[in-house]
């Protein structure tokens, strides 16, 4: 639902980076060169940006019973 704020394999903190690679990627630039110039080197970052569905906007319609 939200990026997490730290990766869950390394621990490396990465939210910091989401809203400048969803801003990027949305303007056409290739996923791979945004994640480099981020300094995301590790494959277990990427893969965190690159897996991440963001559905906070949908899940926060429902009420909460």
């Amino acid at each position: 639902m939200i990026i997490p704020i730290r990766c869950w394999s390394c621990g490396k903190p990465i939210a910091q980076h989401w809203e400048e690679f969803v801003a990027r990627t949305g303007k056409g630039e290739h996923k791979k060169d945004v994640l480099d110039s981020l300094k995301l080197e590790r494959y277990c970052c990427r893969a965190m940006f690159l897996g991440h569905v963001d559905i906070i906007d949908t899940v926060a319609q429902f009420k909460k019973v």
